[in-house]
């Protein structure tokens, strides 16, 4: 056997294990509490005021104010490192199955994830520790130091093009249905199932509209050499709330975030892992 087959075989069989399998699934509750809080944090702004960040990491500082919350801090980043390695070994070998162009999409698709997950339980363990954990002053803090270099404001304008693609894939991914491809719907009573499809259409389309309003902010930041335009999630749904109808807007997109904190929960019984 060769040494990449055989290491192919050692990731297939990692992926495959029962503890990981069961970490990983522990890991969709905490997302799905997670985004629960986000969802929470964005309605605060929307109707309200609320100096706390709107995007994951006032949700984990949320967390780690209340009663436990550096236990509970510690649950999610270890559920976060089980969905990175589950979501690591699945790039690494793939899901079973006929290997064709779409298979390694999925498999890119997945090592985008596994970097997601793994950013999240760094940002977890950072709020237990006590470190920076401000997503949006990071964001800001990058955007500013690429735009003072030569070719930095057009790689802003393109990360911001690149993140509106990935909001636009995210809401034709929901409207489309196809996350029912990894859930295990068989195992599903036509109730479940449909309240499954429903969280799943409304979050996914949420946090694609979400992310797309980020994606013009970050091109209008390269733009107009405004970094404070590039911070993100809690930038860019500040920014709506100060708009007209941004208040309604933005609560029906807290509304669908936390959707998909509930259809997280359903993933953790459901989701073919």
């Amino acid at each position: 056997m060769s040494a990449t087959a055989q290491a192919r075989s050692t990731a297939s069989r990692a992926a495959n294990s029962k503890p990981l399998e069961m970490l990983a699934r522990g890991g969709f509750i905490a997302y799905g509490v997670i985004h629960i809080l986000f969802a929470w944090l964005a309605l605060q702004v929307a109707f309200g005021n609320s100096s706390n960040e709107t995007d994951q990491s006032g949700a984990l500082q949320t967390i780690a104010q209340g009663p436990g919350g550096k236990f509970l801090l510690v649950l999610i980043a270890i559920g976060m490192i089980a969905l990175a390695l589950w979501q690591a070994f699945e790039a690494a070998v793939g899901e079973s199955g006929e290997q064709n162009k779409q298979a390694l999409a999925e498999r890119v698709v997945s090592g985008c994830r596994a970097i997601l997950y793994g950013y999240f339980a760094v940002l977890a363990i950072k709020t237990i520790t006590g470190g920076q954990t401000s997503q949006a002053q990071s964001q800001q803090s990058s955007a500013s130091s690429l735009m003072d270099n030569g070719f930095g404001r057009f790689l802003v304008g393109l990360a911001g093009v690149v993140v509106v693609g990935v909001g636009v894939g995210l809401v034709v991914y929901g409207l489309k249905k196809k996350f029912e491809e990894h859930l295990k719907t068989g195992q599903m009573s036509p109730k479940v199932r449909q309240t499954v499809r429903r969280l799943g259409m409304a979050g996914y389309s949420s946090k694609g509209v979400a992310y797309g309003i980020v994606g013009v902010l970050l091109a209008s930041a390269a733009i107009s050499y405004d970094p404070e335009k590039a911070r993100g999630l809690d930038g860019a749904l500040k920014t709506l709330a100060g708009t007209a109808w941004g208040p309604w807007l933005l609560g029906l997109i807290a509304l669908g975030i936390a959707c998909f904190g509930v259809y997280c929960f359903f993933q953790a019984k459901y989701r073919d892992v």
